[in-house]
This record gives structure tokens, C-alpha cells and sequence, in this order.
């Protein structure tokens, strides 16, 4: 079971050559991840930075750029569980626009205690949903 949500390509997005500026897709794979955490896995970054002390750094990221995305495209942003260990989720990450793939993203994920500035276990109700939500990679 994969998440997805949408984003629109913004002025602020792209270079001077019209195509969005690589690091941005970072930025909105981060507010995908974000949203992700929200809505699928029941915690908000606000709860988690905030209240918990926990965060969730990359800790691994390989992109592979396949078309480029312009000003006004609306991307489809779907992650895709594919591996959970006691504090670490490899997810992969697939922006899609006009029924064509823009972006392949394999990340790795750490569950981290923000107080310690170390690695720790997944909170059991955020494991036992994302053990529900793993696809294995092909």
C-alpha cells in the first residue's frame, strides 16, 4: 500500500531555464514524507519534533532523474514503503507528471531521539504501520 499526494511545480521551484532546480525535489519530497507521517502513519512532525523529541533524518539518498518537470506541472509524489528494521524505513519515492515518471528517489529513513542525537526503535503503533504499508522492491 503506497501513499500519494499531489504538489504543483511553482515559480519558485524552477531555474532560469524554465525546469525545476534539482534540490527542490528534495523539498518537496520532504513535504511529501511530511504528509505521509500525517496522514498514513498517524504522526505529525509537529507531534514528533516537538512533543516526542524525535525526528526522522535521511540517512541514504539515490535519485535518478528521468524527464524534467516545468513551471505548472502537477507531479503525483507516491512513496512506497519497502523495508522497516528497529529504527531505520528504506521507502522509494516516484514523482509523475503527464504519464511520465520525473523522478525515482530510494531514501533510507532513522527514527532518531533529538535530545540524544542517536538512533532509536520505531514507536510500536508507527512500526506495526509501516510493516502494514511494505511493498518489496522488484
Amino acid at each position: 500500500m503506497s501513499f500519494t499526494t499531489t504538489t504543483r511545480v511553482r515559480f519558485a521551484d524552477v531555474d532560469p531555464a524554465g525546469i525545476v532546480f534539482y534540490p527542490r525535489y528534495f523539498e518537496m519530497l520532504n513535504g511529501a514524507v511530511e504528509d505521509w507521517f500525517e496522514q498514513d502513519l498517524g504522526l505529525s512532525f509537529k507531534d514528533m519534533h516537538l512533543g516526542r523529541r524525535m525526528g526522522t533524518p535521511t540517512v541514504r539518498l539515490e535519485a535518478q532523474f528521468m524527464a524534467p518537470s516545468e513551471l505548472g506541472d502537477v507531479l503525483t509524489i507516491t512513496i512506497t514503503a519497502r523495508e522497516v528494521g528497529r529504527s531505520s524505513c528504506a521507502i522509494t519515492v516516484l514523482f509523475r507528471g503527464d504519464d511520465r515518471d520525473r523522478l525515482s528517489v530510494d531514501v533510507v529513513l532513522v527514527c532518531m531521539d533529538l535530545e540524544a542525537r542517536k538512533s532509536m526503535p520505531w514507536p510500536d503503533v508507527v512500526r506495526a504501520k509501516l510493516q502494514d504499508q511494505i511493498v518489496p522492491a522488484i
